[in-house]
């Protein structure tokens, strides 16, 4: 029986739901679903600019399965860029350092300081769902 994946941490979720190419009929071709963790992975290497090993300590994994996160997130934006396809952005296995929630309105994504206030900081609104 295989081990039960560990909850990779995740800062924040993505500000975005998808990437799509334009000029092509991406609903013929297909899409990738891109996790959160792969999004994370390419977030601290490529954009933080951490080694594996800093970056590995940081989603609390071991440095072998953040390389093979990157390496998986890596090869999807590769074949998605090539192959014309959408990136559609998935939860997977993961866990948020903080309570993440979403505007219904606005479709903001936020941490609330207080669970008292109970706003979209950004439009006031009170259609607020949780992330987590």
């Amino acid at each position: 029986m295989p081990r039960r994946k560990r909850l990779r941490k995740v800062v924040a979720p993505p500000a975005f739901k998808s990437y799509k190419p334009t000029g092509l009929s991406t609903k013929e071709q297909g899409d990738i679903d891109f996790f959160y963790e792969e999004y994370e992975a390419i977030k601290l290497a490529d954009y933080d600019f951490l080694n594996h090993l800093e970056a590995s300590k940081l989603m609390g994994i071991s440095r072998p399965t953040f390389a093979r996160i990157y390496e998986s997130a890596r090869r999807k934006i590769a074949k998605a860029f090539v192959e014309g396809l959408e990136i559609r952005t998935v939860y997977g296995n993961v866990y948020f350092d903080k309570s993440w929630f979403q505007c219904e309105s606005c479709l903001a994504k936020f941490t609330l300081p207080s669970p008292s206030t109970n706003k979209c900081p950004v439009c006031k609104s009170k259609l607020i769902n949780s992330i987590t």
